[in-house]
């Protein structure tokens, strides 16, 4: 008998990520009958995140992830018209201070963590980054620095403001008004506009991750499905329950990050997430007051634009807010290319300036 071309996966694992799967869609689920803002998707990071650190073998397949990644940029990509697009022209002047905002962030971040807590100037930097973890590891493995203690921190502070941030949106009556999906008749029929949309966002997402654009498949598929619906050729949208089904997976995917941490490990690091979360969002909430008092943007918008996240996870969670995808995205765009670069050449300056080695923090010891 020929053997099957590609062998079925371990029980194990289908049992570890069918139990990953219904923990985050609890968590989801009870959040968003509770009414919590995002409920879908930070419930759903909180219980994943609350399963990992219970020693459960928390995971979802990459396969799985990228699927999701690529709907949730063609619902993203949905809310796009002529109208949205024509708004770039007025946002020059938030996107520079975007990156005035997030290059202060890093400095004041990376020096609380020198100071209050003594670490080394390289696992600080890394540590003070907002966003770019995967460039911030690389680095740290290259460069030397403390890996354990900046995957946490930078994985706390990613918890915290997406648990956080919708919460406290709605505390203060801040949120935005719904951004409209496009809807409607059109040209051909839904299942053809399905097709050709489904087919259309997956190329571009395809040529984006292959063209190692930042965060390629979300961006990738949000353009195609962008240009589609700005341009009024095609107006189908997926169904509802395939955009709260990726939100779900994606938060399982951000929780994830807790697998092999154990509480003591969190425990020792949580004064320094706790205390360079805070120092940074301090400089990001000045930065945005100064543009919503000059620039009369929503609010709800800049708060997530200028949160110091993960793209990809800012993304879903603009997408859980209903708030403007286009807004939200080129901010994101404009602030990874400011940490790129200035975490790359300030790691190496730092790192040519003493011997090469692991960094030691006060946690550790």
């Amino acid at each position: 008998m020929a053997q099957m071309a590609f062998p079925l996966p371990p029980r194990r694992l289908v049992l570890e990520v069918a139990e990953t799967l219904a923990i985050a869609l609890c968590g989801g689920v009870t959040f968003a009958w509770l009414g919590l803002p995002a409920g879908l998707v930070s419930g759903s990071v909180l219980a994943v995140a609350a399963a990992a650190l219970f020693g459960r073998p928390v995971k979802v397949p990459l396969g799985l992830a990228r699927i999701c990644y690529v709907s949730v940029g063609i619902l993203l990509g949905a809310v796009v018209t002529p109208e949205t697009l024509r708004g770039v022209a007025t946002w020059p002047t938030s996107i520079a201070l975007l990156m005035l905002g997030s290059i202060a962030m890093m400095l004041a971040t990376s020096q609380y963590l020198r100071i209050v807590h003594r670490w080394d100037s390289l696992s600080a930097l890394f540590g003070a980054s907002p966003g770019s973890l995967a460039q911030v590891i690389s680095l740290a493995t290259e460069l030397g620095g403390d890996l354990r203690a900046i995957a946490i921190v930078q994985t706390v502070r990613v918890l915290l403001i997406v648990v956080g941030l919708p919460n406290g949106l709605a505390l203060f009556g801040l949120e935005a008004p719904a951004i409209a999906t496009a809807r409607g008749p059109a040209g051909m029929s839904v299942l053809g506009e399905m097709a050709l949309l489904v087919a259309v966002a997956t190329a571009c997402a395809v040529l984006f991750q292959r063209l190692r654009f930042p965060g390629g498949l979300l961006f990738g598929a949000m353009t195609g499905s962008a240009i589609l619906h700005g341009t009024g050729f095609i107006h189908a949208v997926l169904p509802w329950w395939i955009g709260s089904s990726c939100v779900i997976v994606l938060g399982g995917v951000v929780g994830s990050r807790f697998a092999n941490t154990t509480f003591r490990m969190l425990v020792g690091f949580l004064g320094a997430a706790f205390g360079s979360f805070a120092v940074s969002m301090a400089v990001a909430t000045f930065f945005v007051f100064i543009v919503v008092h000059f620039l009369s943007f929503p609010i709800a918008n800049v708060v997530i634009a200028f949160a110091p996240g993960a793209q990809d996870t800012m993304m879903v969670l603009a997408l859980a807010l209903h708030l403007d995808p286009v807004y939200v995205g080129a901010h994101h765009l404009a602030r990874f290319l400011v940490v790129t670069f200035s975490v790359a050449l300030g790691a190496r300056h730092i790192a040519g300036k003493k011997p090469r080695r692991a960094g030691r923090t006060r946690e550790e010891t």
